[in-house]
């Protein structure tokens, strides 16, 4: 009788690791997409900023001012 119930205990015990192993991925991937949704919006700023001044020096026909 002793094995069994070792053996039923020590699944849940798995089932319980598995699971909380499970929703911590869970939350760093969540917080991974946070995070590469920031650094997508800061790569398009720094473009429309780059094509903003690689503008001014066309229109000012390459001069430094």
């Amino acid at each position: 009788m002793f094995w069994p119930v070792l053996a039923i205990v020590l699944g849940f015990a798995g089932i319980a690791v598995l699971g909380t192993l499970g929703i911590r991925v869970f939350v760093e991937a969540q917080r991974l997409g946070r995070e590469v949704a920031r650094a997508t919006e800061r790569i398009g700023q720094a473009s429309e900023n780059l094509e903003r001044a690689a503008g001014n020096l066309a229109r000012d026909g390459g001069r430094l001012s």
